[in-house]
């Protein structure tokens, strides 16, 4: 048998959201990380916590893009499909490339699943099998067959068929086994038995394919040259978490997080939670608005405060959001989006609460909007917002999303002698003299004052405050020089954030892709593979939305023609629109995936000579 180097793969495994694809996907990511590839994942849960089994809208998916080259998005077609059942494959063959690999486990493809699956007869038939390498493995019947000395009830070993599929597909990438091993007797140390059949079956998976020859032969894709670092992998909520542990550090603030329960945003919390050591506190509150109340608290008593949620709960958290404007304290709030509108599709990623950010709060309230672009960018993302809240005394919103949060790629992460130093605006000893709370810097920055600093009391609150003294104030034209104020100081942090740069192509181009958040990936991988037709395209991506950088006005002025993709129906273009008068163009896809890059080369291909 030959092996057979590739440059990158796709394998998407699909099944019932209990046949353990998700822990499989883990697996074969971690393993791929420490092998040394690039990667990009795409974990894909269906919306119930009890799904239907054997049902289309029961499958869950785990997708792996992963290469010896730069991997930018979790991949389009895919090169491996792994069917656990007929709903699997019928919701995800067409995503499968003309003879790729197509394992299916026979077992799935009985009369009930069929049924359920709302075939007639089944799918696997000599037309799929001239189309696709397909192998056909009873994985359900050998997982029991290798567990066949335990005592054990046949449905609970059926249990690690997943651990079948995953010794299969490392012997099909010529992958070693150990990593998954050390896992499984590391997590379950003290049921032995469980990590003992475990390991039993996986092994079994792998010496199944060394020994039935499926297909001529393995492949081989190499590591890739990555900058020389220290690299782990990462997903997108955790790097949201350890980036405001890392800011508490930084700005010597204690890290509060006072949240509630919400996919997919809530493995913030629970990673939060482990870092009790580093003076983190964290409170999971009966509701959304106690949540980001108990943050409002925190920041007033002088920590570093922070929420999370997704779009229903920053709906919820939207007065007290409003509050902390008029308070002028920092907050840092995490919107990680999902469909909606309102519960819409909890599971599925989407870029909708941009306008709810931008413009989501009664009276005029405008907050800085920052959006990450992928997993490992939650880190830098969410620490300059840290540093953004506390430095300019206001609440900031992060935008990440499902497709972000839930994904992973290695991260180069970084000292923390090498990140920015955050500087709280503390009242000194030499404020204490004819105080004033709202008297502000050239920033417009009011200082922070701490209730029990003997000197320096104050009041606070929801109701407009006198320009200085924040006294309570009634006053027609404080009141609007007030808002005047608030909205300049919001506007100066224009100052202190980068110039807009490209991604690629050059300023003046005939087309220019404008992408923010996590469809980064996609248009950055379609323009990488176009890159031989030498095409007049250039790729800007914005990462602070509110306020935008200096120079993107001109920047956008430039171009011929401004397309925009994004996960929802037309947000940031009429932003741009509005606030640069330029002609962009939508391209929107509201299904809760992200665009493909074929997706984007097709549109390329209206305006260019392309295939």
């Amino acid at each position: 048998m030959t092996k057979e180097a590739l440059e990158h793969v796709t394998i998407l495994m699909a099944g019932d959201s209990g046949d353990g694809i998700q822990l499989a996907g883990s697996q074969f990511t971690d393993n791929t990380a420490l092998y040394g590839n690039d990667l990009s994942t795409f974990p894909d849960f269906p919306a119930e916590i009890r799904a239907p089994q054997g049902t289309v809208s029961g499958v869950s998916g785990f997708q792996i893009h992963f290469g010896s080259i730069e991997i930018f998005n979790s991949g389009d077609v895919a090169d491996v499909l792994v069917a656990f059942n007929a709903a699997a494959l019928k919701k995800n063959i067409g995503r499968l490339k003309d003879r790729g690999i197509l394992i299916c486990n026979t077992a799935g493809f009985d009369k009930r699943n069929l049924k359920l699956a709302e075939y007639e007869a089944s799918p696997i038939t000599d037309e799929l099998r001239a189309q696709y390498q397909v192998i056909e493995i009873d994985i359900s019947k050998l997982t029991k067959e290798a567990l066949a000395d335990y005592e054990m009830n046949a449905k609970d070993k059926e249990r690690s068929k997943n651990m079948f599929v995953l010794g299969f597909i490392y012997w099909l990438y010529n992958r070693n086994l150990q990593t998954t091993v050390d896992f499984l007797t590391k997590k379950f140390a003290k049921k032995p038995i469980i990590a003992e059949t475990n390991i039993k079956v996986l092994k079994t998976g792998y010496y199944y394919g060394d020994t039935v020859e499926a297909i001529p032969n393995t492949y081989e894709v190499a590591p890739a040259k990555m900058p020389e670092g220290t690299y782990r992998n990462i997903m997108g909520n955790q790097a949201t978490a350890l980036a405001l542990v890392a800011a508490s550090q930084k700005s010597g603030l204690d890290l509060f997080f006072g949240g509630y329960p919400i996919t997919p945003a809530s493995d913030i919390l629970h990673d939060l939670s482990k870092y009790k050591n580093f003076g983190v506190r964290t409170f999971q509150a009966e509701d959304e608005i106690a949540g980001i109340c108990t943050a409002i608290g925190a920041s007033f008593g002088g920590q570093l405060a922070a929420t999370a949620s997704s779009g229903p709960g920053i709906a919820l958290k939207g007065e007290a959001l409003g509050l902390m404007h008029i308070l002028e304290l920092p907050l840092v709030v995490i919107n990680v989006q999902r469909g909606g509108p309102s519960t819409g599709l909890p599971t599925k990623t989407e870029q909708a609460d941009l306008n709810q950010a931008v413009y989501g709060r009664n009276g005029e309230a405008p907050i800085p909007v920052i959006a990450a672009k992928s997993p490992s960018d939650c880190f830098d993302t969410v620490f300059t917002a840290c540093k953004m809240a506390v430095e300019y005394m206001t609440p900031v919103m992060v935008l990440t999303d499902g497709y972000i949060a839930n994904g992973s790629e290695p991260w180069m992460f970084p000292k923390s002698e090498d990140l920015d130093a955050i500087t709280p605006p503390f009242v000194t000893e030499g404020d204490k003299e004819n105080f004033m709370p709202y008297e502000r810097n050239e920033q417009g920055v009011r200082k922070w004052a701490i209730p029990g600093m003997e000197g320096f009391e104050h009041r606070l609150g929801g109701l407009e405050k006198d320009e200085l003294s924040g006294a309570v104030s009634y006053d027609a034209e404080n009141h609007h020089q007030m808002v005047k104020l608030r909205k300049e100081k919001v506007s100066k942090i224009q100052n202190s954030i980068p110039k807009q740069d490209l991604e690629s192509g050059k300023q003046g181009a005939k087309l220019a892709f404008v992408t923010w958040g996590s469809t980064y990936g996609s248009i950055k991988t379609a323009l990488k593979q176009v890159e031989t037709y030498n095409l007049d395209v250039a790729h800007v991506h914005i990462k602070h939305i509110v306020p935008f950088p200096s120079n993107l006005g001109e920047l956008l002025k430039s171009f011929d023609k401004i397309i925009v993709p994004e996960l929802n129906n037309g947000q940031l273009v009429n932003i741009l629109r509005s606030e640069f008068l330029v002609d962009a163009k939508p391209l929107n896809k509201i299904k809760g995936v992200p665009f493909e890059a074929r997706e984007i080369i097709a549109e390329l291909s209206n305006h260019f000579n392309v295939k």
